[in-house]
């Protein structure tokens, strides 16, 4: 069956200057070198990133910038300095030991970081006495990952679990994510790719050959709105949604909710009417939360949403019966 070709969007265009930018960023390699790829976190007996118990592998680079992103170290794929300044001595060996004036004393005495000329060197790490200081992200092989998730294959096969790709946004690293991908299901391993969608098609496309379970973002439906949360359009993610369910990849659709954002009742069923026009396993809920306010702080970022109030817990749960109210099978995540 062929497929409706889209009009070149601003999305597609946008997706050829990162994936042309991301490869200019990557090592050069010999034929025989495994792929080198970035990520921030190795997580093992993770329980909320697919069935079972898995290990979610957080891969950096991202090309969105949602407002309500709870992992920004993600959105960069080069490693970035965690300033925790509640442990900061203020002995200021930091300072004496930047090769690149990134880390000032400010006229009160406290420390000023630009993270524009950091260069994620690490001498103020080792030269901090109070691990006031920490690199967010790391160069790795595929077989130093596939190590480690090894390493839980017995909880794997007792709970139904596996890996995750997440971050993030893991095809953002298409050619580490399929090798890694192709190795853990030569063990045998189960693989979920926890994605936004922006992406393109022909690069989807290979990866899925190596995912069990695709868990989908859906953010909003208006491309305009989507476009001020989140920096892209929503065309290109839309349509290989579209095109994942074709090919007959499970998917969970994961829908963030966020107050003032994108949970007004029109939004709510522009996108419950779009899941339903297409195959998914279930719904998950992703209710507002601000457990990655600190990390903004931390990173120099200006964190949007700090006076938006969480959901309360009756909240949640009208917010789960509208979607059940379509005939939708709903968790909240």
């Amino acid at each position: 069956m062929g497929y409706h070709r889209l009009e070149l969007t601003e999305a597609e265009m946008a997706m050829d200057t990162y994936q042309r930018s991301t490869a200019s960023q990557e090592p050069k390699q010999s034929q025989t070198e495994s792929k080198l790829g970035y990520i921030f976190d190795i997580q093992r007996f993770s329980i909320n990133d697919g069935p079972g118990i898995r290990t979610t592998v957080f891969f950096k680079g991202c090309p969105l910038r949602c407002i309500w992103c709870d992992n920004p170290e993600s959105q960069q794929q080069l490693p970035q300095l965690f300033y925790f300044e509640s442990l900061c001595a203020r002995c200021y060996r930091c300072v004496e030991v930047c090769p690149s004036g990134a880390s000032k004393i400010s006229p009160d005495g406290s420390i000023e970081i630009a993270q524009g000329l950091c260069q994620a060197c690490g001498l103020c790490i080792e030269a901090c006495p109070s691990d006031a200081r920490v690199m967010s992200g790391r160069t790795v092989t595929v077989e130093e990952v596939v190590e480690i998730v090894k390493k839980d294959e017995l909880f794997y096969r007792n709970s139904g679990g596996g890996v995750t790709a997440s971050g993030g946004e893991p095809t953002y690293q298409p050619d580490f994510l399929k090798e890694l991908l192709r190795e853990c299901q030569r063990y045998g391993i189960h693989t979920t790719l926890d994605t936004c969608g922006y992406v393109r098609w022909e690069v989807m496309e290979g990866i899925l050959d190596y995912i069990d379970l695709v868990y989908y973002d859906i953010k909003h439906m208006d491309t305009i709105r989507h476009r001020e949360l989140t920096g892209v359009g929503n065309e290109l993610i839309l349509d290989n949604a579209r095109r994942i369910s074709q090919s007959g990849k499970p998917i969970v659709m994961r829908i963030p909710l966020i107050p003032g954002c994108n949970d007004s009742e029109e939004n709510i069923k522009a996108m419950v009417e779009f899941v339903t026009g297409i195959k998914v396993i279930r719904v998950d809920i992703l209710p507002f939360h601000q457990l990655g306010s600190k990390k903004y702080e931390r990173l120099g970022m200006t964190y949007k949403l700090a006076k938006v109030k969480p959901y309360q817990e009756d909240e949640i749960q009208a917010l789960k019966a509208t979607f059940k109210s379509y005939g939708l099978e709903v968790s909240i995540a």
